[in-house]
């Protein structure tokens, strides 16, 4: 019987894979559920009429899975002398996102993802017909703010690098005060000049939750499976053992 300890704790240590194993299948089913859900959500804002952007007493409240992606439209005027060029790779190939706050007539003020400008549209003086003055209207997706900086490589604001579209450490490299802690993705409206070019946003949601849940299941089978062949085994090696059967007892002489 000694013999058959090691054996039943490997039996209970499977028997807790195969719950682990299906936990996690069925925890990624729910993920899918999930992220259809958020699919579907977006999809709506995106196509959705555009509304006014959140007001300044509903900064502290918007998150993304409030409001990234909504559909706003905003009037004011744009603020083309602080304009920031955010590194970025695109359709149209490398070059930059050029973000230039927008301030309305209550004196707040929104950075404005204008769209892509190529590596020779960098200097500002090479696309005057695009910087507009005085009073416009921009219509756009709404994005939550991107802190610290790209992958593996962080922003430097005292040398003018951008890897990510950071708000707050944009806003304050140009001084800027009042500003909305989200920025807006300018839609396909040309410019004139043909520069910056907008309605590059990409909206993309990996949805593998259900190759994952699979995966687990299958695992989960196999695992299983191999766990009853093992206690089968058991079983035929017992009825086989004399020292697991009945012990006759000693004829008397």
């Amino acid at each position: 019987m000694r013999s058959a300890r090691p054996s039943l704790s490997l039996l209970t240590l499977g028997m807790l894979g195969v719950v682990l194993l299906s936990a996690l299948g069925i925890w990624q089913i729910e993920r899918r559920t999930w992220k259809l859900a958020l699919i579907e959500r977006v999809e709506q804002r995106m196509h959705a009429a555009p509304v006014a952007p959140p007001p300044p007493s509903s900064w502290p409240a918007v998150t993304a899975a409030s409001d990234e992606y909504r559909r706003v439209t905003l009037r004011g005027t744009f603020l083309n002398a602080d304009e920031t060029l955010v590194q970025a790779v695109t359709a149209e190939g490398p070059g930059f996102w050029v973000l230039t706050p927008l301030q309305a007539a209550d004196g707040t003020t929104v950075l404005v993802n204008r769209g892509f400008v190529p590596a020779d549209k960098r200097d500002p003086a090479t696309r005057r017909d695009g910087e507009p003055q005085g009073a416009v209207s921009v219509t756009g997706l709404l994005r939550m703010s991107e802190p610290k900086g790209g992958f593996l490589r962080s922003n430097d604001a005292s040398a003018g690098r951008w890897y990510s579209r950071d708000v707050a450490a944009i806003a304050a490299a140009h001084g800027l005060s009042h500003v909305a802690p989200f920025f807006i993705d300018a839609d396909a409206t040309p410019n004139p000049g043909g520069y910056p070019i907008g309605g590059l946003t990409i909206v993309r949601f990996p949805n593998n939750h259900l190759i994952y849940a699979l995966t687990w299941f299958a695992l989960a089978l196999m695992l299983a499976g191999a766990l009853l062949r093992v206690i089968s085994g058991r079983s035929r090696a017992g009825a086989s053992d004399p020292r697991w059967g009945s012990r006759r007892a000693p004829c008397a002489a």
